[in-house]
């Protein structure tokens, strides 16, 4: 059985700056236009069994969508293929502007 966690904005925050994490952004090309989460690479959810195995290896994946429900799914296939440490951001970026945090033009989104 696949598993994975979510993990809530505040969370997910205060994580990634003491932790390395791998932000994916399983939106829709017109979703992200308006902006992600800095360090987020940006795979459409339609995509991502034909992209999974590109993606970077880490110790910790974040999926994350407008309000989680994509991103759940994304988690799931992961953890699926056997990733360990697979999150899902609760409440997705509606949560994430909520909450007061910001977003970055998506060609700042990934880091160089």
């Amino acid at each position: 059985m696949s598993t994975f966690s979510e993990i809530q904005a505040n969370d997910l925050f205060n994580t990634m700056a003491t932790e390395p994490m791998l932000l994916v952004d399983v939106r829709n090309d017109d979703e992200v236009a308006r902006g992600v989460i800095e360090g987020a690479i940006h795979i459409p959810l339609a995509l991502l069994p034909l992209k999974y195995e590109s993606l970077p290896k880490s110790e910790n994946i974040v999926f994350y969508c407008h309000s989680g429900i994509r991103s759940a799914h994304a988690a799931a296939f992961a953890s699926s293929k056997g990733s360990k440490n697979v999150y899902n951001l609760a409440g997705g970026v509606l949560a994430w502007a909520k909450a007061g945090y910001p977003f970055v033009a998506k060609d700042e989104g990934k880091k160089k």
